[in-house]
C-alpha cells in the first residue's frame, strides 16, 4: 500500500464525518451560501476537534469566496480543502540530524499515548534508510515498557540499552548514548517513562534526562518529540504545551489517527502550539509511520482521490 493509500486509509473515520456532513448540507441541487449555511459548515468542521480558531477562520472564508452565490458540494469542498492547507502549512521537518557523530532524538507523552510503538516504528523508519539505530530504554517504571520496546527492538534490527527496574532513567539515557558513540550509530531514540503532564516531579526527571544528554553531547538532544494520541482531539493540545515547557519539544508523533474521527486535531495542533507534526500514525505494524504533509493530509482527510 503506498504512503498516499495508507494516509487515506488512516483517515477513514475523519473523512466519512466531514463527508457525510457536508453532503447532508446539499441535499437539494445547489445551496445558496448565507450565515445559515456557513454556520452549519462551522458545525461540521468543529466535530473533527480542528478547534474554534480554525472552523470559525475556515468557515469565514467559504463565506468571503462563496457568499450570495448558489454552489455545489464540489466548490465548497475545495475551498475548505485550501483553507486547511494554508492553516497547517509548515516546512516539511523530517529529523534534524546532528552534523556529527550520533543524533539524540528523546521520545515523551502521556501514558498509554502510543509512544513506545511510535519508537519502534521510527527506529525501523530510519533503519530503512540505512541508518543505524539504538533505543534507549530509560522508562524504567514499567517492566512492561522495556519488555514491549525490546521485542519491537528485535523485530525492527536496532541494538537496545535497558536498566534495573527503577533504576534512574537519566542514567539509562547516558548509558543509550555512550552506547551509539562507541558503536558509531548514527541515532540512538530515547524513551522516557509516559506522565501526565500535571505531575510535577516526573516533569523535572524529563527536564534532568534532557539536561544530562546535552552534558553529553552539545546540542542533544537533536530532537524532543512529543507523542499524542489522536484520539484525545482537543487534550493533546494542553499536553503539547506543558511538555513543551519541560523539555522544549521539537516536534510531534501524532498516534492513532486510524482509530478516530478527530484527524482535525492536526489543524488546531498547529494553530494553537506551533510546534511542526513531523510523523503520523496511520495502522499497527511497523511500516504505519509516515511523514506529515499538509497537502496530503487534506486530501485524504476530504476525498481521498488526491485531488
Amino acid at each position: 500500500m503506498g504512503i498516499f493509500e495508507k494516509l487515506k486509509q488512516g483517515l477513514k473515520k475523519t473523512k466519512q464525518l466531514l463527508n457525510t456532513d457536508i453532503r447532508d448540507l446539499f441535499k437539494t441541487q445547489g445551496r445558496l451560501v448565507d450565515d445559515e449555511f456557513l454556520k452549519e459548515v462551522y458545525e461540521a468542521l468543529i466535530k473533527t476537534d480542528m478547534g474554534v480558531g480554525a472552523s470559525q477562520a475556515t468557515s469565514a472564508d467559504v463565506g468571503t469566496a462563496l457568499r450570495g452565490r448558489v454552489v455545489q458540494q464540489e466548490e465548497v469542498f475545495g475551498q475548505i480543502k485550501q483553507k486547511l492547507k494554508d492553516l497547517m502549512r509548515q516546512p516539511t521537518a523530517p529529523i534534524r540530524f546532528a552534523p556529527a557523530g550520533p543524533t539524540v532524538i528523546m521520545v515523551c507523552g502521556v501514558n498509554g499515548c502510543g509512544k513506545t510503538t511510535s519508537i519502534a516504528k521510527l527506529a525501523n523508519l530510519l533503519q530503512n534508510e540505512g541508518k543505524k539505530v539504538v533505543l534507549g530504554a530509560a522508562d524504567t517504571f514499567r517492566a512492561a515498557a522495556v519488555e514491549q520496546l525490546a521485542i519491537w527492538a528485535k523485530r525492527s534490527g536496532a541494538e537496545i540499552v535497558t536498566g534495573a527496574q527503577g533504576a534512574d532513567p537519566a542514567s539509562v539515557a547516558h548509558r543509550a548514548v555512550a552506547r551509539a558513540i562507541e558503536t558509531g550509530a548514527d541515532v540512538c531514540i530515547v524513551d522516557t517513562a509516559g506522565r501526565l503532564q500535571t505531575q510535577q516531579n516526573l516533569m523535572q526527571q524529563l527536564t534532568k534526562i534532557h539536561r544530562v544528554l546535552g552534558k553529553q553531547i552539545p546540542e542533544a538532544p537533536h530532537e524532543v518529540l512529543l507523542v499524542l494520541d489522536a484520539t484525545t482531539g482537543q487534550n493533546g493540545i494542553s499536553q503539547a504545551k506543558h511538555f513543551t515547557e519541560a523539555v522544549q519539544c521539537t516536534g510531534i508523533v501524532l498516534a492513532k489517527l486510524d482509530g478516530t474521527a478527530k484527524g482535525g486535531v492536526v489543524v488546531a495542533i498547529r494553530q494553537q502550539v506551533g510546534l511542526p507534526v513531523k510523523y503520523i500514525g496511520v495502522g499497527e505494524t511497523l511500516d504505519d509511520l509516515t511523514l506529515f504533509d499538509a497537502d496530503s493530509f487534506v486530501d485524504a482527510m476530504f476525498e481521498g482521490d488526491g485531488g
